[in-house]
């Protein structure tokens, strides 16, 4: 019996190892390092940073162990976010956000960071980015043997990766492992779709509808991955999860299908076979010319930035022909404007720039770097550059209906009604509270007026200039005459003492709005009932409950509402206080926008103006007299815009 009982215990024995053997054991973390980016500029407190980050990743390990999750995030006092795959265990997924923590510590104390890895993804920034799902810089990674059979897996895998394209937005979680035989009894190709959990339905389709187009580059390679800031798209033929991980992905397909159904499908599938392997097969031969190692652009604007693309110089000259004056659009503190058609129809405006200085031809390259990066609605989209020797060129989008100032008291004056002055208002607001506080990078326009505002055909605005007094000399004052006509937009504290912070911007984009509001230039003076310059009425006018006074003539009284012009006077004056700590930032100006509810416990108040305060007042009204009968050919960058 004892025999007998021993040699049970023996096949049992040889059973589970056979198994183990037979079947690859899942209990890796998955710490093929796939992506690493650091941002290129680093936090000022370096102290207050690592604490801070320290902090954040404590939070974030103990929701992955404590409270057993595969994905967290943590918004105090950093933004951060760690995604496993939903097919690692959840001692794996500690594990791999282990290493995933010592590798992005080596980026130091950059203020953003990522790491991916095929088991996980670790992100931290200085600002929110939860909902982004697809940036410049996504990647495709593709290994260098090839499927087998290469034709028939190519096919297979390119199923495989569109059923998982369809079904993972559609999946609570957006996560779906699945797989497919290549031929039967044949090899399986294994795959895995994944997104962010606070990503959109929506930007989950976005992100893997890019995954999909960049991972195709991999076929027929035996595996493929392709990342993304929002989503992560992998197939293989060799298995990476366990079977009991597969998702059941066909009720997210549109339906079942009966058996008949099935049938026809596979009788089509049948009749194309031969198809299919042709185009693999030429897809295969395409692809083998070209190097599969991991590219090395980043997945995330806001940590490496990805570049501008790069023109011909000759390109851009023959554009402009040869930048003739009657394609001169304007020029301003930076340089000339012009018009100019590309061979393929498309119509830009190339900024020529006028930098001496050795620090901004050193720095070009970064700093363009930085401004292209920069995406959002209410903001110029800068779309190249080109150089030659010391000539530097910007290719911006051309925007026809040229800018705001033309429409406030220039040759289109009359035409804005109410509502398009506030969805100008409040899309600049917006523009600005992105550059301060939502990019990166704090960047701090330092010239905001009215001619630095375009219009798009629907007359939302776009501001420009944007980063480029960041390659002016340090030593270069904003009052230069290069600034003609933009001085009653500057703030005192840095037209006086040079005192430079994002309430700078503030300050002008407060001036801008009076300027909506009434038509009138910031530094014309008004007749009657006495001389005085557009803040100062606008004070006397708001004190004394006159406000409508302000409002421009030319706009049909029906258009707008008494409290609505108070409110959007009171915002301006809010952002024209003496103290900078008084006013408010741009990300609060876009809440008071967006708010029904007065802000009368906010009221603004002013200074009154004494001692060096008085004599830069005065000074303004010197130079700005000036400045009036020469804006036109002192006009800012945005007098590209064709006019």
């Amino acid at each position: 019996m004892t025999t007998f009982c021993n040699i049970i215990m023996l096949l049992i024995t040889i059973f589970i190892a056979v198994s183990i053997l037979s079947k690859p054991v899942f209990s890796d973390p998955q710490i093929n390092l796939l992506n690493k980016g650091c941002s290129q500029y680093n936090a000022t407190n370096i102290a207050d940073f690592f604490n801070n980050l320290n902090a954040t990743f404590a939070d974030l390990k103990n929701q992955l162990s404590q409270q057993n999750k595969l994905f967290a995030t943590s918004s105090d006092p950093v933004y951060a976010m760690v995604q496993c795959r939903n097919y690692l265990p959840s001692a794996d997924c500690v594990a791999c956000f282990n290493a995933a923590v010592a590798q992005i510590r080596n980026c130091s104390a950059a203020n953003g960071a990522r790491v991916i890895y095929d088991g996980c993804f670790l992100r931290y920034e200085s600002n929110m980015f939860y909902n982004q799902s697809t940036l410049p810089g996504n990647a495709q990674i593709c290994s260098n043997q090839t499927g087998s059979p290469a034709t028939t897996f190519g096919a297979q895998a390119q199923a495989l990766l569109k059923d998982l394209l369809l079904a993972t937005p559609r999946i609570n979680g957006y996560f779906a492992a699945s797989e497919r035989e290549v031929s039967p009894g044949s090899k399986t190709v294994y795959g895995v779709a994944q997104c962010a959990e606070t990503i959109s339905k929506t930007g989950c389709q976005d992100c893997l509808n890019v995954a999909y187009t960049n991972i195709q580059g991999c076929l027929p390679n035996a595996d493929g991955r392709a990342i993304d800031a929002g989503c992560f798209l992998r197939y293989s033929e060799t298995s990476f999860f366990p079977d009991n991980q597969t998702t059941n992905i066909t009720p997210f397909l549109g339906g079942g299908g009966s058996s008949k159904k099935k049938a026809i499908i596979g009788g089509v599938v049948g009749g194309v076979g031969l198809l299919v392997a042709i185009l693999a097969l030429f897809l295969w031969y395409k692809l083998s010319r070209k190097p599969k190692a991991a590219q090395k652009g980043s997945i995330l604007g806001a940590t490496e930035l990805q570049g501008p693309a790069i023109y011909d110089f000759k390109v851009l000259k023959t554009a402009t022909k040869d930048f003739s004056e009657e394609h001169k659009l304007g020029e301003g503190g930076f340089g000339e404007v012009y018009k100019g058609t590309l061979k393929n129809g498309n119509i830009v405006a190339v900024k020529k720039l006028n930098l001496t200085s050795g620090r901004a031809k050193a720095e070009f390259d970064s700093e363009v770097r930085l401004i292209s990066n920069v995406h959002h609605r209410n903001l110029i989209r800068l779309l190249g550059c080109a150089s030659k020797g010391a000539e530097l060129l910007l290719v911006y989008e051309y925007m026809a209906n040229g800018s705001l100032d033309r429409f406030l008291y220039g040759d289109k004056r009359g035409y804005l009604n109410w509502k398009q002055r506030f969805d100008i208002i409040f899309g600049t607001a917006r523009g600005l509270a992105y550059l301060h506080e939502q990019y990166h990078v704090s960047i701090i326009h330092r010239d905001v007026k009215s001619s630095n505002i375009l219009l798009d055909d629907d007359f939302q605005p776009k501001i420009c200039d944007f980063g480029l007094a960041r390659l002016m000399p340090e030593d270069r004052s904003h009052l230069s005459t290069k600034f003609a006509g933009t001085l009653g937009y500057t703030a005192p504290e840095y037209a006086l003492h040079g005192h430079l912070s994002e309430k700078v911007d503030t300050y002008s984009f407060g001036i801008v709005v009076l300027e909506i509001i009434s038509g009138r230039r910031s530094n014309d003076m008004a007749v009657e009932p006495v001389s005085e310059y557009l803040l100062e009425k606008a004070w006397k006018l708001y004190e004394a409950d006159t406000h409508l006074k302000l409002v421009d003539e030319t706009l049909d009284p029906n258009d707008y509402k008494t409290d609505d012009v108070r409110k959007i006077l009171e915002i301006a004056l809010a952002c024209t206080q003496s103290q900078p700590s008084h006013r408010p930032t741009m990300s609060e100006v876009v809440v008071m926008l967006s708010s029904d509810r007065s802000f009368e416990q906010q009221r603004p108040f002013r200074t009154t103006v004494v001692g060096s305060d008085r004599r830069f007042y005065r000074n303004i009204s010197e130079s700005t007299d000036t400045a009036s009968s020469n804006s036109n050919a002192t006009a800012s960058f945005t007098e590209f815009t064709g006019r």
